[in-house]
């Protein structure tokens, strides 16, 4: 069987998504892409580095940039996840600003964003997300308000969650795209390194589970990853505190807590690799990682921002 030939009048271009935390950012990118990439949480902020999911459309190829949200920085992690997420808008053909329809008034940090994106001078398409919880006539009345602060190309109006509308915002977005070749193999799906996309599903785990006790400064490190003649693969990973007290809220009593992540972690891993996965977790106390410039590089984030 030979491959598919690839068109001859390509198109190729990056899109990023840019918004305030949760926007609702990592569910589109995952609706857009039709994988799971970006790890999906009720706590903000979660999304620490810019994930690249890449997809073919109408003989374009899209490659969208889920990056950080976009908050007022308080920490250096912080500082570092927001310079991530402009460094994104500034390398993309075309920015995509999403913004919650469901708050009843523009936050804060949307409106920094608008400001900045007025500073840069940049194209900006408006994406109002989670129309689903909206009324129609308060929909209309927010799209009309936004284009009034800022002259955005395009309003869609979509909901990440149900699909709603993400169909027609793809066509668009390759409909716009610049011409060229394609940066990536027709069949890749991300440039995101298996080792860390593992680490991020457990994250997403532990987030899910435990998002009302569990410190948002922990970090989770894939140490190991061993391949098996019969296809099996062994992952240990290691969850990173800044403190002792910390441990028990993750172990949890009888160790049914870091049990239950593990077990929904290791059934994502191996619906994701096709394979059978032996998850293996570890919690680990490391005091002041997050002012660690080591523990940044994998992120690709920057120490310094």
């Amino acid at each position: 069987m030979t491959d598919a030939p690839i068109p001859t009048n390509t198109r190729c271009g990056f899109v990023a998504l840019l918004g305030a935390p949760n926007a609702g950012k990592s569910t589109l990118m995952n609706a857009l892409v039709g994988a799971k990439l970006s790890i999906v949480s009720p706590k903000v902020q979660t999304t620490r580095t810019r994930v690249t999911g890449i997809i073919i459309e109408d003989g374009s190829q899209l490659i969208f940039v889920d990056t950080p949200g976009i908050f007022e920085p308080r920490r250096r992690l912080d500082r570092a996840m927001v310079r991530a997420a402009w460094d994104g808008a500034a390398d993309a053909d075309q920015v995509v600003l999403l913004v919650d329809a469901s708050h009843r008034s523009l936050d804060a940090d949307s409106e920094r964003i608008i400001t900045a994106l007025k500073e840069a001078g940049r194209s900006v398409i408006l994406v109002l997300n989670k129309i689903d919880l909206v009324k129609r006539e308060v929909l209309l009345a927010k799209a009309q308000a936004l284009n009034e602060m800022f002259a955005f190309t395009d309003t869609f109006m979509i909901s990440a969650t149900t699909g709603s509308g993400v169909a027609d915002l793809r066509t668009h977005l390759a409909q716009r795209m610049p011409e060229g070749p394609w940066h990536y193999p027709e069949d890749e799906m991300t440039d995101m390194p298996l080792r860390l996309l593992a680490a991020e599903i457990t994250r997403e785990k532990l987030f899910v589970s435990l998002y009302q006790e569990v410190p948002y400064s922990l970090t989770v490190e894939t140490e190991s990853w061993e391949e098996f003649d019969n296809g099996a693969v062994k992952i240990s990973q290691t969850i990173f505190i800044q403190r002792d007290s910390q441990k028990a809220i993750i172990i949890g009593k009888g160790g049914q807590a870091i049990r239950k992540i593990r077990e929904e972690a290791q059934i994502e891993l191996q619906e994701m690799l096709e394979r059978q996965v032996h998850l293996f977790l570890f919690v680990k106390v490391r005091e002041g990682w997050i002012d660690d410039p080591d523990r940044f590089k994998p992120w690709g984030l920057q120490w310094d921002a």
